[in-house]
């Protein structure tokens, strides 16, 4: 399975209280996270794959892996189509 992670490039962002605050730099448009999207955040900052964020969703906050899964496509799918995703 292939990685991905944010295209820091374009990303300027702060993790505040456990959120996440986040400038995209070419769209000139500001992005919030809550605490879920911010532990996606994190580790999409370093790469990763989908398998792996669905496992840590799934372990942090004790969700079944299918509702992870669910969760983590759809967090992955408005990154994608914002263009903030990079593959390896």
């Amino acid at each position: 399975m292939s990685k991905v992670r944010l295209r820091s490039e374009r990303l300027q962002w702060v993790e505040l209280d456990g959120e996440v605050v986040a400038l995209d730099e070419v769209a000139l448009a500001y992005l919030s996270a809550n605490p879920t999207g911010a532990l996606l955040w994190r580790e999409l900052s370093r790469g990763t794959t989908r398998d792996e964020l669905a496992q840590c969703l799934a372990g942090h906050f004790e969700l079944e892996l299918e509702r992870a899964e669910a969760d983590v496509d759809t967090f992955l799918e408005d990154l994608r189509e914002r263009g903030l995703l990079e593959y390896e």
